[in-house]
């Protein structure tokens, strides 16, 4: 299966290299004979992962699981790939090279967005290399020979590493089912919904579902009951990063088929999905579906979805507002946060972020009518240092103040100096951060520690929450959006409160089981030392991920036992 994909091309004797794919892992090849072992020749071989899994799972009999890579497969094959040659002599290493991923969008009026993005994504075929990982084993002389044809000459961006990349594709891993498989694996369902449509449920009351540990099924659920039923008459959605085989445009596509107004939000410039996205514009298109591609120069983050629908004489408006993609692929390994509701506040507000996004030139005012979300551009930054501010001034005045976030990443400067400020005048401040951290979170200035965590375990946390002490009416939001600059000042994104009481203190207890992590935790300190969180030896050991599963699945039994009686 594997020998037919595979091509060889011998380097040495070509005065440049051959094309080489951006980020695709390729093997170099030094090839020699016993008896000249001076004499060495070059080659590279890409790895096909593009037309074969890069899992292969071996055949066993007694039942236990083998699984190998497609790059080991072809390196314990190299005498009969190069037996032309008649060499006897191998030495193989892994390499990838990263090219310069920018598309340039400029402000040719003559062509559209589209235009601007096909021919950017033409560029970065061609784009120069700027970063070459390779295997710390490989041979010098065949390392020497790919720098200099490659024209790396910043020594900078030519990093040694390990022998396996792209560890991003560890998400095709075959799916096995051991002896004892552990139960938090299985997705969780909603104990509001076990026996009830979705629909009917948030017509009732707010839901919020927790991935990865909630099945993202009601999600597509929620998408595929408006597509049939005949009373809604238009649904709007933002996508980012779409699955392979999105169930939801399946559900989008049922829905125009059954004469619903569908408007997809298709956001061309997702790095890297900006092909698959296009193709997802041409395909929507063509079944009728209105598709919007985003605004010149911003990119749409937000994650919302609008669902109207007659109700007697009336138009009721539900949907939901999520921190992650609509992508039930990464649901399965991102954890995030999505909240289903029919809130007639959130989601007319949410309706005004589509307005805006279809007539950004002139539609700020949509922007600023928002009563409940906070979206950016520029309107949830000055109502976050507003918030930040009170808990400020509260602490000043002696009174309790508790400012808790937790985002991916942290590097607005703004809001840093405003979280100073408050650690300064004695707010208890508490941050998750899992990415970028550019603030320092230890000064004696502070006259109470600040506490600053990065959570990196078996999913990615990827929410956006904070939570305001605000003298006792504490305030509770989720959001699409860091503080960083490009979120709050050149992004479409949406910032949502979360009203009800339940909902409330389920997130606040998953917050407050993160804060306690000292398995997975790492400090987050001026020295940038990443050290685990550190805990007596007799504490309580608390890994936040399982925490959390376990917190949520005895909710159901909880519930369970409520109905029963």
């Amino acid at each position: 299966e594997v020998s037919p994909n595979v091509i060889p091309l011998m380097i040495e004797t070509i005065p440049e290299l051959p094309y080489l794919r951006d980020k695709s892992i390729y093997i170099g090849v030094v090839m020699w004979k016993q008896e000249s072992a001076l004499k060495r020749m070059f080659s590279i071989i890409e790895v096909p992962t593009t037309v074969m899994n890069r899992f292969l799972l071996l055949p066993s009999p007694d039942g236990e699981h083998h699984i190998i890579l497609l790059e080991d497969v072809i390196r314990a094959n190299l005498p009969e790939i190069y037996d032309y040659f008649g060499y006897d002599q191998y030495h193989s290493s892994v390499f990838k090279v990263t090219k310069d991923a920018e598309i340039d969008i400029d402000n040719d009026v003559s062509t559209t967005l589209m235009e601007k993005i096909a021919k950017g994504l033409k560029n970065r075929r061609k784009g120069k290399p700027v970063r070459f990982v390779y295997d710390k084993e490989m041979d010098p002389g065949l390392l020497e020979f790919l720098i200099r044809k490659l024209n790396l000459t910043k020594r900078d961006n030519i990093i040694p590493g390990g022998r396996i990349h792209n560890f991003r594709e560890f998400m095709d891993f075959p799916k096995l089912v051991f002896k004892n498989q552990n139960q938090r694996r299985k997705p969780l369902d909603h104990p509001a919904l076990t026996e009830r449509r979705i629909t009917e449920v948030v017509m009732e009351r707010d839901l919020m579902l927790h991935f990865p540990y909630h099945s993202f099924n009601p999600v597509i659920d929620l998408v595929r009951e408006a597509a049939i039923d005949p009373d809604v008459t238009t649904i709007k959605i933002t996508a980012y990063r779409l699955a392979r085989q999105s169930k939801i445009i399946n559900a989008l596509i049922n829905a125009v088929r059954n004469g619903k107004q569908v408007t997809v939000m298709l956001e061309l410039k997702a790095r890297f999905d900006e092909e698959a996205n296009l193709a997802w514009k041409e395909r929507l298109e063509e079944e009728g579906v209105k598709v919007l591609i985003g605004i010149p120069n911003m990119k749409v983050h937000a994650k919302l979805c609008v669902i109207r629908k007659r109700v007697g004489d009336t138009i009721v408006q539900y949907g939901f507002i999520s921190t992650g993609n609509l992508n039930e692929d990464t649901a399965k390994v991102y954890a995030d946060h999505c909240l289903i509701t029919s809130n007639k506040a959130i989601m007319t507000d949410a309706n005004r972020i589509f307005n805006y996004i279809e007539h950004y030139k002139t539609g700020t005012h949509f922007l600023k009518a928002c009563t409940t979300l906070l979206p950016s551009p520029n309107f949830a930054r000055k109502e976050i240092i507003k918030m930040i501010r009170m808990e400020t001034k509260m602490a000043q005045r002696g009174l309790p103040a508790v400012i808790c976030a937790k985002m991916n990443s942290l590097s607005d400067v703004e809001i840093i100096e405003e979280l100073y400020t408050a650690a300064k005048s004695g707010v208890d401040v508490n941050l998750i951060v899992r990415g970028i951290f550019c603030m320092l979170s230890e000064s004696q200035k502070f006259l109470k520690p600040v506490k600053a965590i990065s959570i990196v375990d078996e999913y990615l946390e990827h929410a956006r929450v904070w939570i305001f002490h605000n003298n006792g009416k504490e305030k509770m939001y989720i959001s699409s959006a860091d503080w960083m600059v490009r979120n709050l000042d050149h992004r479409v994104e949406a910032s949502c409160p979360i009203f009800d009481p339940e909902i409330r203190k389920e997130l606040k207890d998953i917050i407050t089981i993160q804060l306690k992590d000292n398995i997975k935790a790492r400090v987050l300190n001026n020295e940038l030392s990443n050290d685990y969180v550190s805990s007596a030896d007799d504490s309580e050991k608390i890994r936040s991920q399982y925490e959390t599963y376990f917190y949520l699945h005895n909710k159901i039994e909880q519930s369970i036992e409520v109905s029963s009686h």
